[in-house]
């Protein structure tokens, strides 16, 4: 498992012998469910959903499949939050890991350079994703990519956590980024379109990206992984550090800690839709309020499950998930190297032709996540965890 995204990390959690809620180091089983349970999604879970909805015909779960797409443009849904809340979780996971090298006396310089290299190996594992091994022309390679992005805000958002180390400074560090990201779009535009302009082919950012990135961009005027709005994402993911900072070394209650990360958490939700009016949500530019938006979901999903599994104690549930976010970036780019589809039809394609239509598709669409969780878990009992 990429260290990044998974560290082993120590949490606070009641005893349930002590009703003073006094606390014990324990890995963060909260944070790996909750990883787990965004890749859950992309791994083909919204595929079930979707299948569903078209076998019943409800129109309820037709709404549910279509929060389980991406918009065209400017607005949310809740699939634009899997990206951004696996970035802020590498955010959380840092002042447990690097934090931790610091105590034990691993000079900043030192942790710099290791940073440094986590960042870069997931900026050429992204760019390899894209493009495979082959050799191509640079004009036909795309350089953008998920975990290329994941790479840079995290490193960056690392670097501002080693040499700035007061919360305070770090928090200046999150609004300055996102003012600053508003102001660069707000008052500049591709040429030919008016300031502010927040099209595809006239925002600035994907006129920046069109002029410095070398390569292809995805959609061909615009890359949603683009290297220019990579830099409001490193807010995403100093917010994650500031959470973690909060986990491990808060000194109140972990009850306290949770109420505190909820609060925070709807206050964002509300500034979002409040920014929204002058600055759109949209993830493809990763604008300031989309930051706030998916700042907020974060806070209130990690405080929910930080509540019920590391401080109420229900873990059962939460160890399908924990199996899948504890290899998240494995899963992630399995489909490179393992053909799922051919490998669920070989075990399970006779379930299917029993079920018949039309939820023949839905049997298969489960059958897939399972097959994919089975993989997961033989690793997981071997304690085979992809690292970068």
């Amino acid at each position: 498992m990429s260290t990044l995204a998974a560290s082993p990390v120590q949490s606070e959690q009641v005893s349930p012998t002590n009703n003073s809620e006094s606390v014990k180091p324990e890995r963060l089983y909260s944070l790996d469910a909750l990883r787990g349970f965004d890749m859950f999604w992309i791994m083909g879970a919204e595929g079930i959903v979707r299948h569903l909805a078209e076998a019943t015909g409800s129109s309820f779960l037709g709404a549910i499949a279509v929060q389980l797409e991406h918009p065209a443009w400017h607005g949310f849904h809740f699939y634009d939050l899997i990206f951004p809340l696996f970035l802020f979780m590498a955010g959380v996971s840092t002042p447990y890991s690097v934090g931790r090298e610091l105590e034990k006396g691993k000079s900043r310089q030192q942790l710099l350079l290791r940073v440094i290299k986590r960042g870069l190996i997931l900026v050429l594992i992204g760019i390899v994703y894209n493009n495979g091994l082959e050799l191509q022309p640079i004009s036909e390679i795309r350089f953008g990519s998920v975990l290329g992005r994941i790479g840079l805000a995290y490193m960056f958002a690392n670097i501002i956590y080693l040499f700035f180390k007061t919360q305070r400074a770090q928090i200046i560090w999150f609004a300055g980024i996102i003012i600053g990201y508003w102001l660069l779009l707000k008052f500049n535009a591709a040429p030919g379109f008016q300031p502010g302009d927040m099209t595809m082919e006239g925002n600035f950012a994907s006129y920046l990206d069109r002029s410095i990135l070398p390569g292809k961009l995805y959609l061909g005027i615009h890359d949603p992984e683009g290297l220019i709005s990579t830099i409001p994402a490193i807010s995403t993911a100093l917010l994650g550090i500031l959470a973690g900072n909060l986990l491990k070394n808060g000194k109140m209650l972990p009850k306290k800690k949770a109420g505190l990360m909820a609060i925070v958490g709807v206050i964002f939700l509300i500034l979002a839709q409040i920014w929204n009016l002058d600055f759109p949500i949209n993830k493809n530019l990763w604008t300031s309020s989309f930051v706030l938006q998916v700042g907020g979901w974060s806070l209130l999903l990690l405080s929910l499950f930080y509540y019920i599994i590391d401080i109420a104690g229900y873990k059962r549930w939460a160890f399908f998930f924990r199996v899948i976010g504890m290899n998240s970036i494995l899963i992630y780019i399995s489909g490179h190297f393992i053909n799922w589809t051919y490998t669920n039809n070989a075990f399970f394609q006779w379930l299917g032709q029993l079920i018949g239509d039309p939820f023949n598709a839905v049997a298969l669409s489960i059958t897939f996540v399972f097959i994919k969780w089975l993989f997961l878990y033989f690793m997981y009992k071997k304690k085979v965890f992809l690292k970068v």
